[in-house]
């Protein structure tokens, strides 16, 4: 309710739902400030409760995305479609516009979302070695690293499926942590507790350091410049 009043009266031009939907009048209220609405679908039911709550777009996220999956049921069947496969389904099956997520990190890979029939693309990963991202020099350090090319998807970390650099975390979950993580945010705030204490003594191996499957083609500049630059390739890939 805090997080809703203060949406509405702040009046962004674009509210994003991840994790599933808000109740039917929250919707309602943020439509009626005049604020476009879009919400994070993993798979073509999703997308259904999106375009049948009335929703202004859907943010196709595929299995290469970096950071939490947007699954509206961590207990539900997760068919981990690619961002290819589930814009192009989205697209052909629906008529609300799509936005690609998920591996994007240059204007080649926009270019192949909007020829999918997509109307955008979403970019996480390409963004977090920018000096305006809020990421930690390790987390920088390791987009850099042999990790980058290791993403795994685990639930450990956090209590919901997300996908992370490889790090002594991620290696752990794989092996050493047995059992079912406590729900989201409980794992999460345990998650962040561990890194704190490993980090005060040098270690940051337990950091929650998200990436997609992109990250070896992750580059270190200023935003500004970097969204100049994916203008450019998308220019030439268009061309």
């Amino acid at each position: 309710p805090d997080m809703l009043a203060m949406l509405l009266d702040a009046r962004p031009a674009v509210v994003s739902f991840h994790f599933g939907l808000p109740a039917p009048d929250a919707l309602v209220a943020l439509r009626k400030a005049g604020i476009l609405l879009l919400a994070t679908a993993t798979n073509l039911d999703e997308a259904r409760c999106i375009r049948d709550a009335g929703l202004d777009g859907i943010i196709a996220q595929g299995i290469e995305a970096g950071g939490h999956r947007g699954v509206f049921d961590c207990n539900a069947p997760d068919p981990q479609l690619s961002t290819l496969a589930l814009t192009r389904l989205l697209v052909a099956r629906q008529d609300l516009p799509v936005i690609a997520a998920g591996g994007i990190m240059d204007g080649a890979g926009i270019a192949a979302a909007l020829r999918l029939g997509a109307v955008a693309a979403q970019l996480g990963t390409a963004f977090i070695g920018c000096p305006e991202s809020s990421a930690e020099p390790a987390h920088r350090q390791a987009l850099h690293g042999a990790g980058a090319y290791r993403t795994t998807l685990t639930a450990a970390i956090s209590g919901r499926p997300a996908r992370a650099l490889e790090n002594r975390f991620t290696q752990a979950a794989g092996g050493m942590l047995a059992g079912t993580p406590p729900a989201y945010p409980i794992a999460y705030d345990a998650g962040k507790a561990l890194h704190a204490a490993a980090k005060a003594r040098g270690e940051t191996g337990f950091g929650a350091y998200w990436a997609g499957q992109g990250a070896p083609l992750a580059r270190s500049m200023p935003a500004g410049e970097l969204v100049a630059v994916l203008a450019r390739e998308l220019r030439a890939a268009m061309a």
